[in-house]
């Protein structure tokens, strides 16, 4: 069973990435632009499916308070994410 790990992380923001840390590592981190390009997101493998990356793409949403696109090439776990086909 995978621990919840959703409220014990350090969110730290600069121009165009947010950053989720815990006290030990990087859990994940989403980068993007002014144009609200998704130019890259990652999620700690040992932290995915606990709704990491969609808390990340809600934080840039709310940032650029633009409709978000990810840039190409996007990987088979980005098209999961974006419900891409």
């Amino acid at each position: 069973m995978k621990k919840n790990i959703t409220t014990n992380y350090i969110i730290s923001q600069s121009d165009g990435v947010i950053t989720f840390k815990n006290k030990n590592t990087t859990i994940g981190f989403i980068r993007f632009n002014e144009n609200s390009e998704i130019e890259y997101i990652f999620v700690n493998p040992i932290f995915r499916n606990q709704g990491i990356a969609k808390k990340l793409l809600k934080l840039a949403k709310d940032k650029t308070g633009k409709k978000l696109i990810p840039q190409k090439p996007v990987s088979s776990l980005g098209k999961r994410l974006f419900n891409i086909v």
